[in-house]
Order: structure tokens, then C-alpha cells, then sequence
């Protein structure tokens, strides 16, 4: 029987929850998930969760914060004036928006508090901050 090991690509079928039992993320109704096992394709708890796995295996995996999508960092959160936000722009609480770093890259920010003179946005990932789990099934092993 073929295990799970760094450099094969993988496919797997997995919900994604947060500790409240949410779900945020899930395969089903799509097809798997493919990817290279410990390419950095994927978050670190889920990439080290894999090795020794079979085709049919299936694991419920809790990942903290850090080996997900990292600590919330309260630097990526700015409050900027109303007036630097055009006024046909939706500003409801979660709404995502693009905004363009000082090196012309783009980057989704999320309205996280609006008052009458400031609009405060948030460019941590949606996830940032989260201890996840992960319930998986390995479907396919193409060995490296």
C-alpha cells in the first residue's frame, strides 16, 4: 500500500471549521484538492498532517493559528479618513476591497469598523487569528 510522503501530489477531499464548528471551506460537491506535499501550496498543519496516509485514509486534524494562516497582526489593520474613500464604494462591515500598495500591488482589505470620520480596514488574511480544523480524506497518491 502506497503512504503519503513529501514530494507526492496528493488529491483529498476536507472541510475546514473554526472552533465554533463553522464551517468555512469545503471540497464537497467540487473536485479534490491537488497538490504537492510539502511544497508550501497549502497551510503547514495541513501539508505535515499527510505523510503516512493511504488512498481511503481518512484524519481530523486541529491546526493552530500559527501553523495556518498566522496571528492576527494589528499593523494590518489602519484606520483611514472617509474622505480618501471614493463615496460609491459599499463600506458594510466584511466587505472586501482592493487597495493598491505604495509598489502599485494589489491587495483585498476588509471594512472591519466605520465611524463618521474614519473607515478602518483590515489586509490580514479573513482566517488570521484562527485555530482550525480539518477533517480529510486522501482520494489519489501520484508518487514523486
Amino acid at each position: 500500500m502506497t503512504h503519503v510522503k513529501t514530494g507526492d501530489t496528493v488529491a483529498i477531499h476536507y472541510t475546514g471549521t473554526l472552533e465554533d464548528g463553522t464551517t468555512f471551506d469545503s471540497s464537497d460537491g467540487r473536485a479534490p484538492l491537488e497538490f504537492v506535499v510539502g511544497s508550501g501550496q497549502i497551510i503547514p498543519g495541513l501539508d505535515v498532517a499527510l505523510p503516512g496516509m493511504s488512498v481511503g485514509d481518512k484524519k481530523k486534524v486541529e491546526i493552530a493559528c500559527d501553523q495556518a494562516y498566522g496571528p492576527s497582526n494589528a499593523e494590518m489593520r489602519q484606520a483611514v479618513p472617509r474622505e480618501g474613500i471614493p463615496p460609491d464604494l459599499p463600506l458594510d462591515i466584511g466587505t472586501t476591497l482592493e487597495m493598491q500598495t505604495p509598489d502599485g500591488q494589489s491587495m483585498p482589505v476588509r471594512v472591519v469598523a466605520v465611524d463618521e470620520a474614519t473607515v478602518t480596514l483590515d489586509a490580514n488574511h479573513p482566517l488570521a487569528g484562527e485555530d482550525l480544523t480539518f477533517d480529510i480524506e486522501v482520494m489519489r497518491i501520484d508518487a514523486a
